[in-house]
């Protein structure tokens, strides 16, 4: 039977891939399975102890929170129709972060439901799912079962978004995804373009109406090989898209690239990326006055000993349009209780400039102790 399609995509592999790494696969319950048809369920739970100092309004806090990663519950299916298999994903994504603003009423969105085809051609994408541009960057992050830099809200874990690379937003799309050619594996795919020119008043009526005459573009391409028990991974990724109204054109692109090598115990990874014409962090409906450039980069190095798993990770963002400079360093050690059970330990430490004035924005040094159950 063919589960292809709903392995080849969304978050479930950046997790998968990750676990692999330190204490092999992790699979999800098979409910049911018969006749060319299946379906299944896969979960991902955890919990942060957080003690953070913030250096610049000399405060210090402990709370309980969720790490980098959602707790998040997936529905899969596959159906054998002849030549083709139909698949499909939904999952839904909780925080714990809000369980004092919203004691019963916790926040859920859905950052996947989407159907896939597939056949000898390879496969098709309808629906929503995270995006391909700067995709292997952010799955293939050392600490993306970890806790990271601090985010824009309050209590809300950011790993590297914005400290080495953007987030690959889940969006509308329609993507095509080659067979596996030797190792080569090519994606590209029309998304939902983002409103970048419409501008509105004081009252929130709008000025000036953007439009986007174009969907918005993303491809991804990656190769793996292995030399001489030298596993390589190797990616290039990318955005366009455009935006005006009656006095402005907005050209929003990025391009995002990488390097994994992992021998025996050892992996070293570095990637990196260079936009312009969006805010580094996410792309969204919001007007810019201009294109500015914005780069970043990430370098980790981790080595396995074991059912442990030590991690040292930098990123640097360099943001024009964002006006903002930051770095991030942390230290990690991942142990596996089981397959199915880990322990996180994490010290990060984060730092941001105003770029236009120098000023310090923003500087904390981060303890969290969790723990991570999969199935």
């Amino acid at each position: 039977m063919n589960n292809n399609n709903f392995r080849k995509s969304g978050l479930a592999i950046a997790m998968a891939t990750a676990m692999v790494a330190s204490a092999g696969a992790n699979a999800a319950i098979e409910v049911y399975n018969e006749d060319g048809t299946s379906f299944s369920v896969d979960g991902y739970f955890n919990a942060f102890y957080v003690n953070r100092d913030d250096k610049l309004n000399d405060v210090r806090n402990s709370d309980v929170k969720m790490g980098f990663l959602p707790n998040t519950i997936g529905f899969n299916f596959s159906k054998e129709m002849g030549d083709l298999t139909l698949g499909g994903r939904s999952s839904f994504w909780s925080t714990i972060n809000d369980s004092l603003q919203s004691p019963t009423d916790t926040a859920i969105d859905v950052r996947q439901l989407y159907a896939t085809v597939d056949g000898s051609f390879g496969q098709v994408l309808i629906g929503k799912d995270f995006g391909l541009y700067a995709r292997s960057n952010i799955f293939l992050d050392e600490i993306l079962m970890g806790f990271g830099s601090p985010g824009a809200a309050t209590g809300v874990s950011f790993g590297n978004i914005r400290t080495g690379y953007p987030y690959p937003n889940p969006s509308a799309q329609i993507t095509y995804r080659t067979p596996d050619m030797g190792g080569l594996k090519v994606a590209a795919g029309i998304f939902e373009p983002a409103d970048t020119t419409t501008t509105f008043n004081d009252d929130g009526d709008i000025v000036d109406q953007g439009e986007q005459s174009a969907p918005r573009f993303e491809a991804e391409a990656t190769y793996s090989a292995d030399l001489n028990g030298v596993a390589l991974t190797g990616w290039v990724n990318g955005r366009h898209q455009s935006s005006e109204n009656t006095t402005t054109e907005i050209d929003s692109q990025g391009l995002g690239y990488g390097l994994k090598a992992a021998v025996a115990g050892l992996s070293l990874t570095a990637s990196g990326f260079t936009s312009e014409g969006d805010v580094p962090v996410l792309i969204s409906d919001a007007p810019l006055a201009s294109e500015e450039d914005a780069d970043g980069y990430l370098v980790q190095g981790s080595y396995t000993l074991g059912a442990n798993r030590f991690v040292v990770s930098y990123g640097e963002t360099d943001s024009d349009q964002g006006d903002f400079e930051t770095e991030n360093t942390s230290f990690a050690v991942f142990h596996d209780v089981n397959s199915n059970f880990k322990l996180v330990g994490e010290y990060n430490m984060f730092e941001q400039t105003t770029k236009s004035t120098g000023a310090d924005a923003a500087e904390f040094d981060t303890l969290a102790l969790g723990a991570v159950i999969t199935f």
